[in-house]
């Protein structure tokens, strides 16, 4: 049931570490959320920490269209107001681009990219409806280069380019469109099972930089929702490499280069 007196948000892998700690901060501050994430033992997992509260679960492949239209009508039908969506789904890639194979390429594209995609172009009208806000959880790899994360840094850099191109045409409708980029969440730091092509849930790596828990994240995030920014580093890694990046990109690739190869010797 929809309690018409909350604000609405809806989280894409909110079933996961960091979708479960914003959730949790969501509902302190008295939302009402909607999860959308894939059906199985995670969401299974997720559901009773949220019994008895204005959590709802919405179980969708993001790679389908047809079932993120479908899910979204369902919710659209209850809420035809959102006032927050965050995109949070995502997986990552590890490995060198020569031993990649086309097919991981594609699959994280249609996580990271199309996944978000397809939830954005059903939103757009009852965020409107609500003046509110698009959010998107991006990465460090979306503004710089990630030793060995071809893939995920492409993914995340046309992520970045969708909500920044998104900002202007939404200005005018009262819509804030807002980008977060964690550097490294410990979501999945012990359970670093890879598939084919060097495919793993996020925060699985183990060549990380000053790991942040998905509550800390999470409080970073939503502070930064709060005071309506629309860019938000997440964690000291963050906010250092944006600004190293943005004005000594070339030093900060040799550096980069030098840690990532020193944690893998």
């Amino acid at each position: 049931m929809t309690d018409t007196g909350k604000k609405i948000a809806v989280i894409t892998g909110g079933a996961g570490g960091l979708g479960i700690a914003l959730t949790e901060l969501l509902v302190q501050d008295g939302w009402q959320v909607s999860i959308f994430d894939l059906p199985g033992k995670r969401s299974d997992a997720a559901r009773p920490r949220f019994a008895g509260q204005s959590v709802s679960f919405f179980g969708c492949d993001l790679t389908d269209e047809a079932s993120v239209i479908q899910n979204c009508q369902e919710l659209k039908s209850r809420c035809p107001r959102i006032d927050l969506v965050i995109y949070n789904a995502g997986i990552t890639q590890i490995g060198e681009l020569t031993e990649e194979p086309t097919a991981a390429h594609k699959k994280v594209f249609d996580v990271n990219y199309f996944g978000a995609l397809y939830i954005l172009r059903e939103m757009i009208a009852p965020v409107r409806a609500a003046h509110g806000m698009h959010l998107a959880v991006s990465s460090v790899a979306g503004f710089s280069p990630l030793f060995h994360r071809t893939a995920y840094s492409a993914s995340k850099h046309a992520l970045e380019g969708l909500f920044k191109s998104l900002r202007a045409e939404e200005l005018d409708h009262g819509v804030t469109v807002s980008i977060a980029a964690p550097s490294f969440v410990a979501t999945n730091i012990d359970n670093p099972e890879h598939e084919e092509g060097g495919i793993a849930r996020p925060g699985s790596a183990t060549d990380g930089v000053d790991y942040m828990s998905p509550k800390d994240a999470a409080e970073t995030i939503m502070a930064g929702v709060r005071r309506n920014k629309t860019y938000i580093p997440v964690g000291r890694i963050a906010k250092l490499a944006w600004r190293v990046n943005r004005f000594f990109p070339e030093f900060y690739f040799r550096m980069m280069m030098l840690k990532m190869r020193k944690d893998r010797d």
